[in-house]
């Protein structure tokens, strides 16, 4: 049975990976990403012509941090895209050998963040409440404890669930076994018959199933309907005209399990120019173009630090130290307090810092023992702006 797992997580995360490749580069490297709305100047600005229009010239310093982030490839691992924007304006933008600005690239768990926002537009709805139990049918027995999660402890990643995001070995993980084993099928299902393992609010841990339950909640709020198709039309009409439409992330593609469930903790595509826009979003607080989208509170429950964990708000990194003996995610030895990510496997980044008006976008594959090379490579870069 272990070899087994072992084969189909491995064989579905190389046919992923293929796939994604083949995804990207088919879109072409020099086309125009679609055009949507502004964010300062640069990015309609760069996608009306077939070429990108010439940036703004850079101090030496700032160039080599960010050309080292692909220069220095057997240290950080692969960088396919690099966007930094300053005041909304794009200052630097470059790609790996076979990508392009319109090349679509996994998000990994940058996916989170997005999932936490469609969250809030429904919380901002008065479909949701943060602070009520969770609207999960499997728990609402008698005398279950798992009956008490409430959505604040689910974005908090402390719902108490058993559950363990990576396996050593990989396939002996619940995420492989979501994505790619006996839960594929029903992922949410499999995420929510999780038993309690800690009392809800208690302990901090990471789970890309808890994200999923946020995407199931999102499709029940919005549908009765258990079909599957009218799950996905559901989810994609309200992504489409609450995040994309207003965004002008035009490329962005969430996919969904053979139940019509966001995969919300892991698997969407977009390009990196509309990444940056989510960011440029956050970035903003939630306003676009002069009009406020999602509610200032929600941006401030997302970027307050969760009980357990100071690193982490609600679905994001912050730049906050985290309990002793944790990984830290960012730099905050050296950074502002301000500064936050979307994070996902394999060094996917979108990095926003407000007080430096700077939004940064880095995809690509690194390994595990790369991660502190890169993180110190990404510091060094926005410390450098």
């Amino acid at each position: 049975m272990i070899t087994k797992k072992r084969l189909l997580a491995s064989a579905a995360l190389a046919m992923l990976a293929a796939w994604t490749l083949a995804q990207a580069a088919g879109q072409g490297t020099m086309a125009p990403a679609s055009s949507g709305p502004k964010f300062g100047l640069s990015l309609d600005d760069v996608a009306k012509t077939g070429t990108p229009r010439a940036l703004p010239a850079l101090p030496a310093a700032i160039r080599a941090r960010a050309d080292a982030l692909f220069i220095d490839a057997d240290d950080v691992g692969e960088t396919r895209a690099l966007l930094v924007l300053q005041g909304g304006e794009l200052i630097y933008e470059r790609y790996g050998a076979g990508f392009g600005p319109r090349s679509k690239l996994i998000s990994w768990s940058m996916a989170k963040s997005i999932t936490a926002v469609l969250t809030g537009f429904l919380v901002a709805d008065g479909q949701l409440s943060l602070g009520a139990p969770a609207p999960v049918d499997a728990w609402q027995r008698s005398g279950d404890p798992r009956g008490a999660i409430t959505l604040r402890d689910l974005l908090h990643m402390s719902a108490g669930l058993e559950h363990v995001e990576t396996g050593d070995p990989v396939w002996q993980g619940d995420t492989v076994e979501m994505l790619f084993g006996d839960g594929a099928g029903d992922m949410a299902g499999f995420a929510e018959a999780k038993p309690a393992a800690a009392q809800p609010g208690e302990v901090f841990n990471y789970s890309s199933a808890t994200s999923v339950i946020l995407s199931d909640i999102i499709a029940d709020t919005l549908t009765p309907s258990p079909n599957p198709d009218a799950r996905r039309d559901a989810m994609r009409d309200f992504i489409g005209g609450r995040l994309i439409e207003p965004l002008g992330m035009t490329s962005l593609t969430p996919e969904f399990d053979a139940k019509g469930t966001m995969i919300g903790g892991s698997i969407m595509h977009a390009t990196a120019r509309d990444y940056a826009k989510f960011g440029e979003f956050l970035r903003n607080r939630g306003v676009v173009n002069g009009q406020r989208l999602l509610p200032e509170t929600w941006m401030r429950f997302m970027l307050t630090p969760s009980r357990n964990d100071a690193g982490y708000g609600g679905h994001i990194w912050l730049n906050r130290k985290r309990p002793a003996g944790v990984t830290p995610a960012l730099w905050p030895d050296r950074g502002p307090n301000d500064l936050f990510a979307c994070i996902g496997h394999q060094g996917q980044y979108i990095i926003v810092s407000p007080s430096q008006r700077v939004t940064i976008v880095r995809l690509g594959v690194t390994r595990d023992d790369q991660f502190p090379a890169l993180r110190r490579h990404l510091a060094d870069l926005t410390e450098s702006l």
